[in-house]
């Protein structure tokens, strides 16, 4: 590594980083990493170190790196038209285009897709069309947002309220009062060991329906969730959960709002999380796979129910006061329509599914009768281990030890990147949707390893 050269003093004396330790980087205490080149699943630093990424980015790049379909499209759009606005009816070729993919793909009862640039801003979006909905149909005092511990859903000011984790919220005031929190559908962490997958999703459905009863189902607006929990601790759903949940929502006319950042464009083997549980959900939240991060662009899809009361309101009110300057920004769209021909061409939500099942079937077979291996879960191409002192009865490590981070850093050591996630020794992989058998076996044998280094 390169020490105390110019560019790294730059970054340290310049750069604000997101999810830092502020003090420690700026005073050069933590590593300062530079990437320059990346392609499949590999990237690259500057001194020329060679990773693989396990996580690809952030769960977002998809289709993998260095796919010059996707550069090539940004390239040739950029040169014909860098940028145009979308209001007042605006839209270019490629923004129209993608509309129309997203739709096509989206489960059947979707109708529209509103297009920003994250997921934050895109959750953000979402809030406010549920507010102007309640308000369309003469019902002000239905404002509030359900959201689930353990949930992320953003970093902005009603986005990071929704989110469920203590990080994103701590000396933030946050969160607004708008939103309450309910159980998060974690089944290693459930309150009493003897209860099934069923009784527990009974069980968090129960919780819910009580929350309604208190808040006053007049009061409440939607129940937003991720098909699969992420950054909470990739948590797929146990057995019955959406099934249960789902006719409390309908029960009480609450709105459900489907996150799928991360799941959505095959993560999970399936195009959509909403088809893969049955979720009947009235918006959609995209980003992320959208384009593999090739260029920023977001979505929120409105169902066909909600948009014909924002069709109503705009009759009522007049154009909808609503818009981010770089709403369906034409670079960021046309990255999305040569990325989702991609995912098509290459098959990558089918090898979701079957490389996605070997991955997760790996992890167990190998790592489960771990003395210190709590679970081991996973769902398509999202997998984690999550490790604890004892498992039986389950004693969680004191998280001053930092054991989760800890064996992610010896992974890295190995030049394999995995994630540590927050509250929680977890260890989270979601690798680009193209990777092969043989690269799984590597991260595996690397897992191995890292285990062996920190735990015994």
């Amino acid at each position: 590594m390169t020490i105390n050269d110019t560019l790294d003093q730059w970054d340290r004396q310049y750069f604000f980083h997101p999810s830092t330790h502020l003090a420690q980087h700026a005073r050069g205490e933590s590593p300062s990493r530079i990437i320059s080149t990346a392609s499949g699943v590999y990237i690259e630093d500057r001194d020329g170190r060679r990773m693989l990424d396990a996580f690809a980015g952030l769960y977002c790049v998809n289709a993998g790196y260095g796919r010059s379909e996707i550069s090539d499209a940004i390239a040739e759009q950029a040169k014909e038209l860098a940028y145009y606005h979308s209001y007042m009816g605006h839209g270019t070729e490629a923004s129209i285009t993608l509309a129309k993919m997203v739709l096509e793909r989206a489960p059947d009862n979707m109708s529209k897709v509103y297009f920003g640039l994250g997921g934050s801003d895109a959750n953000e979006t979402n809030i406010k069309l549920v507010w102007y909905y309640n308000n369309v149909l003469g019902r002000p005092q239905k404002k509030k947002i359900i959201s689930r511990w353990r949930g992320y859903h953003g970093s902005g000011l009603m986005s990071g309220s929704l989110t469920g984790l203590e990080l994103f919220h701590r000396k933030f005031d946050l969160p607004l009062q708008q939103v309450v929190h309910t159980e998060a559908p974690y089944y290693l962490r459930r309150p009493d060991a003897a209860m099934s997958e069923l009784d527990f999703s009974a069980y968090c459905a129960t919780k819910l329906e009580e929350l309604i009863e208190n808040e006053g189902a007049e009061s409440i607006a939607a129940f937003i969730g991720e098909p699969v929990l992420g950054t909470g601790g990739i948590v797929p759903p146990p057995q019955g959960y959406w099934e249960a949940i789902q006719p409390v929502l309908r029960k009480h006319d609450i709105l459900l709002i489907a996150d799928e950042v991360v799941t959505g464009f095959g993560r999970l083997g399936s195009m959509f999380g909403s088809t893969h549980y049955a979720m009947e959900s009235d918006i959609i939240t995209i980003a992320k796979g959208l384009t593999s991060a090739y260029a920023p662009l977001s979505g929120s899809i409105v169902s066909k129910r909600v948009w014909e009361v924002l069709e109503r309101g705009t009759d009522e009110l007049g154009p909808i006061g609503h818009g981010w300057t770089y709403s369906a920004h034409p670079v960021g769209a046309a990255a999305g329509v040569a990325n989702l021909q991609l995912v098509d061409k290459l098959g990558l939500v089918d090898n979701a599914r079957d490389t996605g099942a070997y991955f997760t079937a790996q992890l167990r077979e190998r790592f489960q009768d771990h003395p210190h291996v709590a679970e081991v879960r996973g769902e398509g191409l999202l997998a984690s281990i999550e490790f604890a002192e004892s498992v039986s009865p389950l004693e969680l490590y004191d998280p001053a030890r930092k054991i989760g981070p800890a064996v992610v850093a010896a992974l890295a050591g190995h030049d394999i990147i995995a994630r540590a996630m927050p509250q929680g020794d977890i260890m989270g992989f979601a690798p680009p949707l193209c990777i092969t058998r043989d690269e799984i076996d590597t991260v595996l044998d690397g897992v191995g390893r890292a285990i062996k280094e920190v735990l015994g």
